[in-house]
């Protein structure tokens, strides 16, 4: 019994130290475990992770399509700019006009100026050239209008028969606006308005068609030859002249007293309905107080360049200048400043610059 008692105790020894064991094992047990959970997260938050990045690539790569794909289709909706269009060559230059050369190195290609009393040519370049005149046009417009002795208060509306379908040019003066034909006339000689000498030429008796013989049947009676219109604006490069014909033109207008008043305004308002426009005149020198200028008349299209034609007094003379085909905004001014200052230096009873007609630029 005393054996028996003594292996019991044994087996209950060892029962408690076992359970002891696995007390003092079971922390470490748990460590063990908590760190293989955590790995095990680390692990898979790294797959999430690579997942993601994946797919974050192949919808970059879907996208990148897509976006090219709007992109095109935005660029295909805007609208598509044009590539310049190169300038068009005028007549004169066209004709090799500009290869003549003169002493003054004038920028336009035909150039004319005489004595308005004397008729003395002073200078002459190309001068029997002919070409297209632009709004040069409206200088025999406004003759053939003062000369018939219309009533200038008598109203006349501008339709769309005014609208210039030629070169697509704009005016401030809207279809339906009502003026009176005398200022009309004003902003036709002034500001070169072209749907003011349409209506001009419109309204005449007969209208346009008689209007435009009439043009041309006062041109033949000065002894015109080299000129033709064929409408009032000179929005048409077919409405054409030389220098020596606008010479005379310009003589017989500087005596009409209401062309050389108008055409030498520096400014002027017009109400048209509840709008009051602002108008100045095309030609700046007006407004200088180194010029005395009687008579003048600016003119541009792209197959006529810039022209210009004037009776100024310089020096004490009355002198008539044309300058036509000139290469540049400010060129035909700068032309007659030109002139002016030689004019101012010739002695007295100086001759002519240049002979008729140029020589070519060497």
């Amino acid at each position: 019994m005393h054996m028996r008692f003594r292996i019991v105790s044994r087996i209950s020894y060892a029962m408690a130290v076992m359970a002891v064991g696995f007390a003092l094992a079971s922390p470490g047990l748990h460590a063990a475990e908590r760190k293989q959970v955590a790995s095990k997260k680390q692990a898979a938050s790294a797959v999430a992770k690579r997942t993601e990045a994946k797919s974050a690539q192949r919808a970059s790569r879907k996208a990148a399509p897509a976006k090219a794909t709007r992109m095109a289709a935005r660029s295909a909706r805007a609208p598509v700019r044009a590539a310049a269009a190169p300038a068009r060559l005028s007549f004169g230059q066209l004709a090799g006009l500009h290869e003549v050369s003169d002493p003054l190195d004038l920028k336009s290609s035909v150039a004319l100026v005489i004595d308005q009393d004397t008729k003395e040519v002073l200078l002459s370049k190309n001068d029997h050239a002919v070409l297209p005149i632009a709004s040069l046009t409206k200088l025999m417009t406004g003759l053939i209008i003062s000369e018939a002795r219309l009533d200038m208060n008598e109203s006349i509306t501008i339709t769309q028969d005014d609208v210039d379908t030629e070169k697509g040019s704009s005016s401030r003066l809207r279809v339906g606006a009502t003026l009176t034909r005398g200022e009309l006339l004003h902003l036709a000689l002034m500001s070169s308005e072209n749907r003011a000498a349409h209506a001009l030429g419109r309204t005449f008796p007969g209208g346009m068609d008689a209007f435009v013989q009439r043009m041309n049947f006062k041109a033949k009676v000065l002894g015109m030859t080299d000129t033709r219109y064929v409408e009032p604006t000179g929005l048409s490069s077919s409405n054409q002249s030389s220098a020596h014909d606008l010479a005379t033109l310009v003589n017989v207008a500087h005596a009409d007293p209401l062309l050389r008043e108008l055409s030498t305004s520096p400014s002027h308002e017009v109400a048209v309905g509840e709008r009051v426009l602002q108008y100045n005149n095309t030609n700046r020198l007006v407004k200088s107080p180194a010029w005395d200028i009687g008579l003048q008349k600016t003119g541009y299209i792209s197959e006529a360049g810039r022209c210009l034609v004037m009776q100024a007094e310089v020096a004490g003379r009355k002198l008539i200048m044309v300058f036509l085909d000139s290469a540049g905004k400010f060129s035909r001014l700068a032309d007659a400043e030109r002139v002016r200052s030689w004019v101012e230096r010739l002695p007295s009873g100086g001759s002519a610059l240049l002979p008729s007609g140029g020589r070519p630029r060497s």
